[in-house]
């Protein structure tokens, strides 16, 4: 079962992960992260789109913290879930996307 955390919960996620390099997934297309985007302290963010995560597989530790993200959740959820069975066994899924960071943590971040 992958871990839910919700955008205010993430800070504290990221903290415990601290000096293990931590990564904030961000699974959306392109065109949503030039609407919407955020950059929280203590995790690397990397934007590759859902379908773009198989091929990029190489570029991520299985052993390595995992936040994933997405519009409200859903695609973020299906990724962690495919990571999970590729043998990634630190991973949570940012519940209600970044559509709730923009409602829980930071409301400058845009709504679409």
């Amino acid at each position: 079962m992958i871990e839910q955390v919700t955008p205010a919960e993430l800070a504290a996620w990221l903290d415990a992960a601290a000096g293990q390099a931590p990564v904030l997934l961000d699974v959306r297309e392109p065109a949503e992260c030039q609407v919407a985007s955020v950059r929280p302290a203590g995790a690397e963010l990397r934007q590759w789109p859902m379908q773009t995560i198989p091929a990029r597989l190489v570029d991520l530790k299985r052993d390595q913290p995992i936040a994933v993200l997405c519009h409200h959740g859903g695609r973020s959820m299906q990724v962690a879930m495919f990571l999970q069975q590729q043998g990634f066994t630190r991973l949570v899924n940012v519940a209600g996307g970044i559509d709730a960071w923009s409602r829980q943590v930071d409301p400058s971040v845009p709504r679409y």
